[in-house]
């Protein structure tokens, strides 16, 4: 049984597995497209079907854990196992080292409450209505093209709002001239009063 777990059993038992697949599902494509040979190459299709069924059933599944390689005789229902990294014990039956054990299923506990979190966030995007949201983008597209045009008004009412302030100074500066003007016309008039 030694070889049904080496690598090149593995890699021949995927290469039969893969190669009788293709030849099933020519076998199906010959008989949709009624090809010539069609029924011989669906019978050799399901007959290889059948063979790799056959052969996966003889010789059995592979584990999908690893835990034997932790502790060995995992498989034994009444045996007494000991994890590899306990070490060997001299005269006493072996056991289980509880620190190790501890150890690693609080690695696995942190991971199973990791994903559980993941899952929870997970399950309430999934419950997050969407429904409305292209309405709310619209909306904000209506929003931001309104803003945008009070951006655009307040920017000219800013450039007229400079060209009044600019207006505003030379009417400033016209009428300091004016008074000055006015001011010397009224020293004049009263110099005349005075002297006349």
């Amino acid at each position: 049984m030694s070889f049904l777990k080496t690598k090149g059993f593995k890699y021949v038992k995927n290469l039969i597995i893969g190669l009788g697949a293709a030849v099933v599902l020519l076998g199906a494509l010959f008989k949709l497209e009624s090809w010539e040979g069609a029924s011989e190459m669906l019978i050799l299709g399901l007959s290889v079907e059948a063979f790799i069924f056959a052969f996966l059933g003889i010789i059995g599944p592979e584990p999908d854990y690893y835990w034997h390689k932790l502790y060995p005789g995992l498989n034994d229902y009444n045996s007494n196992i000991a994890p590899l990294t306990a070490g060997e014990v001299d005269d006493a039956p072996p056991a289980l080292n509880g620190e190790v054990v501890e150890q690693q299923l609080g690695g696995m506990l942190t991971e199973l409450q990791s994903m559980s979190k993941n899952l929870s966030s997970l399950q309430a995007l999934q419950e997050v209505d969407f429904s409305g949201t292209s309405d709310q983008i619209r909306t904000m597209n209506n929003f931001y093209t309104k803003l945008n045009e009070a951006m655009a008004d307040l920017g000219d009412s800013l450039e007229d709002t400079k060209a009044y302030k600019d207006q505003m100074t030379v009417l400033n500066k016209n009428l300091g001239s004016l008074n000055s003007v006015y001011g010397g016309v009224l020293s004049a008039m009263s110099n005349i009063r005075h002297d006349g």
